[in-house]
Parts: C-alpha cells; sequence; structure tokens
C-alpha cells in the first residue's frame, strides 16, 4: 500500500524531475518507489535497501560497468534504457558468462518529463526480464538543468562462469577464423537517421539486444576452442578487430565479399560518408575460433535467431604490425585502420 501511495503523487502524464528528486527526502521516495520499483519491481528491491544480497552460485564471477550517454534518447529499435541493459548484458556475455543482476544508476537533468522516464525505466524493466536478469539495486541523482542532457545511465552487471572457459584475446593463434553473428552498423546508423531527421526508403532499425543465449548455444558447440569474443560497439568492426590484434600479436586478413552489410545500411553510410566497418553494433557479436571448430560453432550461431546471418569472414594470420587487411570486392585489398576521431558523437 505504501508504494501505491507515493505513485499516485507522481503527475506521471503532465510531469518532470525536480531537484527535489534528487534531495533524498520524500520527492525522492516518491520518484524511486512510484517509478523505478513499477519498472523494476522483484523481491530484492521490495526490501528497499541500499544495497541488495544475492546468492553466488558456484563458478568464477563476472563484473562489467558502462554509461551510456546516447543522443537522442529515444531511436527505432529502442532507447537509452533498453540500449544500457542489452549492453552491460552483452558485455558479461562476452566472457561466455551467465548475466544474473544488474545495478542501476540514473543521473537525471531537472525538468525531464515523467512521461519519457517512465517510457525509458519501463523499457529497461521489459529487457531485463526478457533475457532473465534482474535489476536489482541503483542510485538516482538529479542536476540541474543543462547539466546532463536529459538523462544519463550507468549499469553494473555480474554473471557467473563455467570453470575451463577462459576467453581472451592473447589466446588466438593463427589460422584461427573470425566469426560475425550478423550484419553490421545498424546501431549506428539507426541512431545517425533520427539524429539528422533522415528518411530512407526501409526503415534502419538498431539492432540493440541481449547476446547471452546466442553466445551460450556458440560454447555448447565449441567450448574451448572459442578464443575470443567481443562486441563490435563503438569503432564498430575495425576497432574491435585492431585491439584483438594487438592484444594477440597476430594480424587478420578480411573478405569483403564475406563481411554481412544490409543493403539500407551500406546505401545510407555512401550517403553519409561513413565505413559500415567503423559503425558501432549493439546486438552484435564478433568470435575467434580455432579453425576445426568453426563451421560447428558458425552453424550453432546460423540455428539462433541472433545469429541467422552469421559469416565467416578471415582469418587470423602472422603479421608483426599487427594489421588488420581485407580483401576487397574488386580484386584488391586495403588496411582496416582505427578509426581516426570522432566519427558518431553520443552513439552508446
Amino acid at each position: 500500500m505504501r508504494v501505491k501511495s507515493y505513485q499516485r503523487k507522481l503527475d506521471i502524464k503532465n510531469g518532470c524531475v525536480d531537484l527535489s528528486h534528487g534531495s533524498g527526502g520524500r520527492a525522492t521516495t516518491q520518484l524511486v518507489l512510484g517509478l523505478f520499483h513499477e519498472a523494476f519491481g522483484n523481491e530484492w528491491l521490495a526490501r528497499c535497501n541500499d544495497q541488495s544480497a544475492f546468492g553466488v552460485r558456484s563458478g568464477r564471477m563476472v563484473m562489467t560497468t558502462d554509461s551510456y550517454v546516447v543522443s537522442p534518447l529515444f531511436f527505432p529499435g529502442g532507447n537509452i534504457g533498453s540500449l544500457a541493459v542489452h549492453g552491460t548484458i552483452n558485455d558479461v556475455a562476452m566472457a561466455g558468462a551467465r548475466p544474473l543482476y544488474l545495478a542501476a544508476s540514473f543521473i537525471i537533468e531537472e525538468g525531464f518529463r515523467f512521461s519519457e522516464l517512465k517510457a525509458v525505466a519501463d523499457s529497461m524493466g521489459a529487457a531485463a526480464r526478457a533475457a532473465g536478469v534482474h535489476i536489482i539495486t541503483g542510485d538516482t541523482k538529479v542536476v540541474e538543468r543543462g547539466k546532463a542532457d536529459g538523462l544519463f545511465i550507468s549499469t553494473t552487471g555480474i554473471g557467473v562462469l563455467a570453470a575451463g572457459l577462459d576467453l581472451s584475446a592473447e589466446r588466438a593463434t593463427i589460422g584461427d577464423r573470425v566469426l560475425v553473428s550478423g550484419s553490421l552498423g545498424d546501431h549506428g546508423v539507426a541512431i545517425m537517421s533520427r539524429r539528422q531527421n533522415l528518411a530512407f526508403q526501409i526503415d534502419i532499425v538498431s539492432d540493440s539486444a541481449a547476446l547471452h543465449d546466442l553466445v551460450a548455444v556458440m560454447v555448447a558447440a565449441g567450448g574451448a576452442d572459442i578464443r575470443v569474443m567481443r562486441d563490435p560497439t563503438r569503432g564498430g568492426l575495425a576497432a574491435t578487430l585492431n585491439e584483438i590484434a594487438h592484444q594477440s600479436s597476430l594480424g587478420f586478413r578480411l573478405q569483403e565479399e564475406a563481411i554481412p552489410v544490409k543493403p539500407a545500411v551500406a546505401a545510407a553510410c555512401e550517403l553519409l560518408g561513413l565505413d559500415p566497418l567503423h559503425v558501432a553494433n549493439e546486438g552484435k557479436l564478433v568470435a575467434i575460433v580455432a579453425p576445426d571448430m568453426a563451421d560447428a560453432v558458425l552453424a550453432a550461431m546460423k540455428a539462433h535467431p541472433l545469429g541467422c546471418d552469421a559469416a565467416d569472414i578471415g582469418e587470423a594470420v602472422a603479421d608483426h604490425h599487427h594489421l588488420v587487411q581485407m580483401s576487397t570486392s574488386f580484386g584488391g585489398g586495403r588496411i582496416v585502420d582505427w578509426l581516426s576521431g570522432e566519427q558518431l558523437p553520443r552513439i552508446c
């Protein structure tokens, strides 16, 4: 009954966040109980403590933290809330771990509408429930107008990793195959199209998604023969493979024709002067896999809804310069270098 009485005092339809909602007093409790608990509700939050105690399963624990400052806050295929949940789940999953719990902190600008905050929170709650993950603790701060561009979210994720699994870039070996789980560039182009009010014949939607179930079927198929997995977010595939190349002291040779990019995304990138390999993704992964198991892992990926467009796009090679090179569709070649400067600011 207490939660409901607080909820009635929030004018979700017409109201806005003000500085009192970050003061730690009655207004803060009204906001936390009447909006966030309503969206995330679970047994841990219901205890209304400043922390949450949870059981530890057998195996090693995995922990990650991330912050989200995307602009615009709402975009085709999601919003900052679902993105925060998916992004943090994916960082845990790239270790091969099963995500269990999330913590979420909100920095809210004075004047931010309750209706938009509720939409974000509801999206976070729905994304977490769909992934079987619980948001069990958090924090809320309110800053003056002009100090936060609406809303910033920081999330921390915890998961459990099975014994015997150790995914790390230094395990990559000459001859390993490079697998991607699907088409590249969807998220970044969806953000940019909304930011610039661009209309395309085919709607381009963010690929934001939780990848832990896809990772689980990959691990079941390939186990320790999966060397490393990464989600190619900021900087896209190019940054991810350059990072792995330097960490493994190897190079990579890619085949342009094998890299999946949707025609609409390729056309939008050409119009905007972008390289799809540098554009952020929020629902794709890259896996470096031992050659003997690459076909089995790829087949498992293709059998999953989030990996149906998966592809083998290249291999790890000896290269003391640690370069990522690509054979182009015209029979030539080019170096796929790190992104220079900021291509798409505030993308995640």
